[in-house]
């Protein structure tokens, strides 16, 4: 597999973001499955996971929680 990274991330609703990788291809990613454990609880503040930002490979919320590329690749739903 070759490397992938974010090139932009928009919200969509809820908590899912539509993510775009260098790949080209442009899938959706759910993180409502993931804010119930640890640091990632912050997410569930609507306000606080609106206000993601790109670090130059992945989304990252006020650099504290980000997730690997190829974890939102793999696990994302082609949009």
């Amino acid at each position: 597999m070759e490397i992938v990274w974010i090139t932009s991330a928009k919200y969509v609703s809820g908590y899912i973001l539509e993510l775009t990788f260098n790949t080209g291809e442009i899938k959706t990613f759910d993180f409502s499955k993931l804010y119930s454990k640890g640091i990632c609880k912050k997410l569930q503040d609507m306000a606080y996971f609106k206000n993601f930002q790109l670090d130059g490979w992945t989304v990252d919320w006020n650099n504290e929680i980000g997730f690997a590329p190829e974890y939102l690749y793999e696990h994302g739903v082609l949009a």
